[in-house]
């Protein structure tokens, strides 16, 4: 793949969003990582004149539970192919009455109520990174995102904070009610690792929350169903797909955020004793600071 084709923006489409239509110039590539294969091939195209890779997080067809999803890959892999910024598209349930089924936000903050995912970081094996995650979205790319959806005509939030917790079940009433009380806005399932994952790979990560349903906490409000949420998805899909095309125009070439130096100051293990072999595989992560 020359130059030219490199993909600069990545979309990681979650729940209901297995494919772009628009893209144009497509081919699909098949990319190994030393840490397993991505949940999907990865589709890479021309939207609005603008270069993008699309991946499917729960792969086409939805077969990959949020706990399974192999982030690590999934970023490894579009950072192989020259992505910086990542889109991400999730669907999430409201800890709010304002934030109404159908309505979008755009989180600025999450909370990670996970127990059981695979490995959160690309560190370890010989080598200590700490990343800053005190903003763990991109304030540049989440004001570009939320500007696009409003200009494609949807109800857009911006702020909040997301919990992600490990599913695949739906929330308890006790445990929805609490998560409010915590101060929690959304609630989803794949934020985390993704997003961390993304800082320690210097992509800017930013997420379109598409709000399904009320969670299980709402007393007046049909508590959350698959059919709810495949219904409101497909009924935000026009909405998805047209905030994406408004966006991509709108993003700069060059990062005015901080993202591409997040490991600048990360990576605290004295270099000559840092792995050969490691070092190797997290070439295109680390290979500018080792």
């Amino acid at each position: 793949m020359g130059n030219m084709d490199k993909p600069t923006i990545a979309v990681i489409g979650g729940t209901g969003v297995y494919d772009v239509e628009a893209l144009q110039d497509v081919q699909e590539v098949r990319v190994s990582t030393p840490f397993g294969d991505p949940s999907d091939v990865i589709t890479i195209g021309t939207l609005n004149g603008v270069r993008v890779a699309f991946l499917p997080r729960h792969g086409r067809g939805h077969r990959i539970l949020p706990t399974e999803v192999n982030s690590r890959a999934n970023i490894y892999a579009l950072k192989t192919l020259g992505v910086e910024r990542i889109i991400s598209v999730s669907a999430c349930g409201s800890l709010r009455e304002d934030f109404a089924p159908r309505h979008v936000v755009i989180p600025d903050q999450i909370f990670d109520h996970t127990r059981a995912r695979g490995p959160y970081t690309f560190f370890g094996r010989g080598i200590v990174g700490h990343i800053g995650f005190a903003e763990p979205f991109c304030p540049h790319l989440s004001s570009l995102l939320a500007d696009a959806v409003e200009q494609a005509g949807g109800t857009v939030h911006r702020g909040g904070t997301f919990i992600t917790i490990e599913g695949p079940r739906f929330s308890t009433k006790g445990e929805s009610n609490i998560y409010r009380q915590w101060g929690c806005d959304i609630i989803g399932m794949t934020a985390v690792p993704e997003a961390q994952l993304a800082r320690e790979a210097e992509m800017c990560y930013a997420t379109m929350a598409h709000v399904t349903d009320y969670d299980v906490w709402h007393e007046t409000e049909e508590t959350v169903t698959v059919a709810m949420i495949i219904e409101n998805l497909r009924a935000n899909t026009a909405l998805v797909k047209k905030a994406i095309a408004t966006v991509l125009p709108l993003i700069p070439a060059e990062r005015p955020c901080e993202c591409g130096s997040a490991l600048s100051a990360a990576i605290v293990t004295q270099r000559d004793l840092i792995p050969p072999d490691v070092k190797e595989e997290l070439k295109p992560i680390i290979g500018k600071y080792v």
